[in-house]
């Protein structure tokens, strides 16, 4: 049954200071765009009652550089990526990733720190963060600590952030090598990914899935077989045994495995 919305009690910051004492003294869950939050609501499955807007934290909205570090705000949308000349030119699989995530409505509001707090394994911007080997700043009122994607995650939408604490920026050192994402999914942009993958070709390969486990992954084992020039038939067969797709609503897991082998073929060939 559908969560009523008198049963929730919404309160707003306007300042990432005021935000951060919120979460502190009146253990609030935070949102912003909600685009998940709502999905939750429809179906009945919001286990959260106290609430913390924090969509009016501007200065959580930056895209910028910082020395040679590219720095995405907490609160960055997925059209503000799209549109941002340094994410173009740095991060170009981050773009096509936020060009498949759901339709225009969904991208002006959905945000890349609310994809990483949400946790789902077929988050489509996370199989990119993984690869681009990206950091999570997290803060308190008290402290602020960087977390990499790749730890951040404990299982299934289960992270180390705290209760107290704030997802405020994504960063992101620069990406040597070819770029490429590809989100398989019923309607493309439309639908939950069935698979989504993410890779950079250098010398040292650096490849990451999404909807073949509890949570994003890396297969360093895969990496390490063509780094050390295997062919793309050994590293196949190596991924094929790093990998143990999930069975769910959306496929099986004999699809999944199938398709992330024919995935890792298509990612080695069209960067070759």
């Amino acid at each position: 049954m559908r969560t009523a919305v008198s049963e929730l009690d919404m309160t707003s910051a306007s300042s990432l200071d005021e935000a951060l004492r919120a979460l502190r003294d009146e253990k609030r869950t935070p949102i912003a765009g909600a685009t998940d939050l709502y999905v939750a609501l429809n179906f009945g499955t919001l286990e959260q009652r106290k609430f913390l807007d924090i969509w009016a934290v501007d200065e959580l909205r930056n895209i910028s550089e910082r020395g040679d570090m590219l720095v995405l705000g907490a609160l960055a949308t997925y059209t503000s990526m799209i549109r941002s000349p340094l994410v173009v030119k740095r991060l170009p699989m981050l773009v096509e990733a936020a060009r498949q995530v759901g339709g225009a409505q969904i991208q002006n509001r959905g945000t890349i720190g609310g994809n990483i707090a949400n946790g789902s394994p077929a988050g489509d911007s996370l199989p990119v963060l993984a690869a681009a080997d990206a950091v999570v700043v997290l803060r308190s009122a008290d402290a602020e600590r960087r977390v990499p994607i790749t730890e951040y995650y404990t299982s299934y939408r289960a992270s180390v952030m705290r209760p107290d604490e704030l997802i405020v920026a994504v960063e992101i050192p620069p990406v040597e090598g070819k770029q490429w994402f590809r989100k398989v999914g019923t309607r493309a942009a439309q639908a939950i990914s069935k698979i989504v993958v993410a890779g950079v070709r250098s010398a040292e390969p650096r490849i990451s899935f999404g909807s073949v486990a509890p949570t994003v992954m890396r297969v360093p084992l895969t990496e390490r077989a063509l780094a050390s020039g295997a062919g793309i038939d050994e590293a196949v067969r190596v991924l094929a045994q790093e990998i143990a797709p999930i069975d769910d609503i959306r496929s099986t897991a004999e699809y999944r495995l199938r398709v992330a082998t024919n995935l890792l073929r298509r990612f080695w060939t069209e960067t070759a």
